[in-house]
């Protein structure tokens, strides 16, 4: 079974800086109106298996949403699909500014 690695925005702050890495936002439009990651790409979850494709699978890519869960599915799909390097950023709710 394909896996993903849970990681903190510590660890999100350190990719970051490394740079080449695909963010992904899989919150509804209305919570990504109360804040965003910039550099984040949009896309809700109910769309990631129709858009999957628009993906680098060799390009290390973080899911986020508020708490963590619907980022996890997304990883775990990626995963599924591919991408050898698929994180999960753990509990976004209330950290958006410190990260942009």
């Amino acid at each position: 079974m394909a896996e993903f690695k849970n990681i903190d925005v510590m660890e999100l702050k350190t990719l970051l800086e490394k740079g080449n890495i695909c963010l992904v936002d899989v919150r509804t439009e209305a919570e990504v109106r109360q804040g965003f990651i910039k550099g984040a790409e949009m896309l809700p979850l109910h769309l990631l298996p129709v858009r999957m494709h628009e993906f680098d699978s060799a390009v290390p890519t973080v899911f986020y949403c508020r708490v963590g869960a619907r980022s996890a599915q997304a990883a775990t799909f990626a995963a599924a699909k591919g991408f050898a390097n698929a994180y999960n950023l753990r509990r976004l709710q209330n950290l958006v500014p410190e990260l942009n």
